[in-house]
C-alpha cells in the first residue's frame, strides 16, 4: 500500500479542455434535470465551495419540506456525523433518508442525496452512504447501480490520479494513507489507493479489482458517450471511484452522471465539496473582503475557538500569534479525565472573555495542542472525550452575553457545535469564502448573535498563514 510521492508538476501534464463548453453543457444537464440535490454534511465544511445556498442545521421534517420548496437546485442539511458513534449516525441517516422520500413524494420531484464528507477521507464509511442506498430500495421499490466515491477538493491540495488519492504539502503529493490524516484516532485507514481504500473500509465485502474507475485520461478527452456508458454498466451497487485534479474533471463527470440518472440508473454519492459545487452549477465568486462582512462597527472584539488538533492547525495557531492585538488563552483540555472539572475551566474563561471582548479585544481560545493519549484507549471513547471538549470550547460562545463582531471556529466538531448549539443557528445563508476552503455563515434573525458574521475553518485547509489572514480580514487591517 506504500504509493510514490510526486511532484505538484505532474499535476499540468494533462491536456487542457474547453471550459466554456464543459460550462454549458453543465448548465444545460443541471437545468433540464429538475431533480433536488440534498447534501448530506457530515461537519459544517461542506459549504466551503459554494455561496448562495441553505444550510439548515436540523434535518426536521419542516426544514427538509423547507429546502424542496426553495428555487436553487441544491440545499445542505448539516449532520455533523462525524462526531456521532455508527450507532447514532446510523439511527439519523435512516431518518433522513426516510424523510427526504417523503418530502420528495409531497413535492412530486426526483432527488439525489449526497454524502459530503473529509477530503482526507476520515468518516463513517461505507455506514452513512450504504444505509441511504438501503432506505431508498425501501422507500422507492428500485436498485441503487452504485456508489460514487470523489473526494478530490483542489482548495485544500486533495487530488486524484492514478486511482491514489494524495494529499499537497508544499510541492510535493503525499498519499493520503501516509499522513497524520490516516492516523486518525476513529477514522484511521492505511490505503491511498482508492480501490484499495474501499476494499479496507469495507472489510473485503467490496474487493479493489471490483471497482469502476474513471481516469483523468478519459474526462479529459471529453468522451461524455463512454463515461456515461461506464456509470450505466453498474448495477447491484457497483463502486465507482473518480480522479480528478481540476474542476473541470468533477464538471465533466458531474455532466455524465446526469446524463445516466436520465437514464433511469441511481447512485448514492460520498464526496468531498468539489463535487457538490459542480452538481450544483454554482459558480465561482470572489473571495469576501472585511468590507463584505462587516465584522467592524460594533467595537466589541471577536471570538476565536480552536479546537482542532491536526498539525496543521497548530502551526496556524502559532502564526497566528504573531498579532499582538489578539488576547491568547489556552483551556487546559485534559481536565476531561477529571469529572466536573472541565465545566470549571470553561467557566474560568468565559469570564475572562467577559472582560475583553467589550473593550474591543478579539480573544483566541484553543484547546491543548498535545494531543490526549489514553492507556487501552477504544475509538468510541476518544470520539466521546472529543465532543465532551468540544462542548465546553462551545460554552464560550453560546453563554457570551457581550455580542462579539464576528467569531471563528477551527475544526470539524468545534464549528458545528459552535454554531448549532452555540450559536442556535436554524438556518444559514453560505455568504461565499473568505479564504480558499474556509466558509462564511451569515447567521440569521433566530440566531443567538443576529447577522455577524461565523467563520467556518476546517481543521485540515489552509497554508500556515491562512488563519492570520482571515482574522486580519475581519479586523479590517487587509
Amino acid at each position: 500500500m506504500n504509493e510514490t510521492r510526486r511532484s505538484i508538476d505532474i499535476l499540468d501534464r494533462y491536456p487542457r479542455v474547453d471550459e466554456g463548453l464543459v460550462d454549458s453543457l453543465l448548465a444545460a444537464e443541471c437545468a433540464g434535470s429538475g431533480r433536488k440535490i440534498v447534501v448530506l454534511d457530515d461537519d459544517p465544511t461542506g459549504v466551503q465551495t459554494v455561496h448562495d445556498v441553505s444550510v439548515y442545521t436540523d434535518w426536521s421534517p419542516e426544514s427538509i419540506r423547507a429546502g424542496f420548496e426553495e428555487d436553487r437546485p441544491l440545499f445542505f442539511l448539516l449532520t455533523n456525523s462525524r462526531s456521532f458513534t455508527p450507532e447514532q449516525t446510523a439511527r439519523a441517516h435512516r431518518e433522513i433518508g426516510e424523510r427526504v422520500a417523503q418530502a420528495a413524494a409531497e413535492a412530486g420531484r426526483e432527488y439525489l442525496i449526497v454524502s459530503r464528507s473529509d477530503s482526507t477521507l476520515r468518516g463513517h464509511y461505507p455506514l452513512e452512504p450504504e444505509l441511504l442506498a438501503e432506505v431508498y430500495r425501501e422507500r422507492r421499490g428500485k436498485e441503487v447501480d452504485g456508489e460514487v466515491l470523489c473526494p478530490y477538493f483542489k482548495e485544500g491540495g486533495r487530488f486524484t490520479l492514478d486511482n491514489v488519492h494524495y494529499v499537497r504539502y508544499g510541492r510535493e503529493l503525499v498519499p493520503a494513507g501516509e499522513t497524520e490524516f490516516a492516523e486518525d484516532e476513529t477514522f484511521g485507514y492505511r490505503a491511498s489507493s482508492l480501490c484499495e481504500y474501499i476494499e479496507e473500509k469495507t472489510q473485503g465485502a467490496c474487493r479493489s479489482r471490483d471497482c469502476l474507475c474513471v481516469s483523468l485520461e478519459l474526462l479529459r478527452s471529453l468522451d461524455l458517450d463512454t463515461i456515461t456508458e461506464l456509470l450505466c454498466s453498474a448495477e447491484h451497487y457497483r463502486r465507482i471511484v473518480v480522479n480528478a485534479v481540476e474542476d473541470c474533471d468533477v464538471k465533466i463527470f458531474a455532466i455524465a452522471l446526469y446524463r445516466a440518472l436520465a437514464r433511469g440508473k441511481y447512485f448514492t454519492i460520498r464526496c468531498a465539496a468539489a463535487l457538490v459545487k459542480a452538481l450544483g452549477n454554482i459558480s465561482d465568486r470572489p473571495l469576501l473582503s472585511g468590507k463584505e462582512l462587516a465584522a467592524k462597527g460594533s467595537g466589541a472584539g471577536g471570538v476565536i475557538l480552536v479546537g482542532s488538533h491536526t498539525a496543521k492547525t497548530t502551526a496556524q495557531l502559532e502564526e497566528l500569534k504573531s498579532l499582538e492585538q489578539i488576547v491568547f488563552l489556552e483551556m487546559d483540555s485534559d481536565l476531561v479525565l477529571t469529572p466536573g472539572a472541565l465545566e470549571k475551566e470553561a467557566a474560568r474563561l468565559l469570564s475572562l472573555e467577559e472582560e475583553l471582548i467589550p473593550q474591543g479585544k478579539t480573544v483566541c481560545i484553543s484547546t491543548k495542542r498535545a494531543l490526549l493519549k489514553v492507556e487501552n484507549d477504544s475509538r468510541e471513547q476518544a470520539l466521546l472525550r472529543s465532543v465532551q471538549i468540544s462542548r465546553a470550547l462551545r460554552r464560550l460562545a453560546g453563554e457570551l452575553r457581550a455580542a462579539p463582531a464576528f467569531v471563528v471556529a477551527k475544526g470539524g466538531i468545534t464549528s458545528s457545535d459552535v454554531g448549532v448549539k452555540a450559536l442556535k443557528v436554524k438556518r444559514a445563508a453560505v455568504a461565499g469564502q473568505i479564504q480558499p476552503g474556509v466558509p462564511v455563515w451569515q447567521t440569521g434573525p433566530e440566531s443567538r448573535f443576529p447577522g455577524i458574521p461565523y467563520i467556518i475553518f476546517p481543521g485540515n485547509v489552509g497554508e500556515r498563514d491562512t488563519l492570520k489572514r482571515v482574522v486580519e480580514i475581519l479586523l479590517g487591517e487587509m
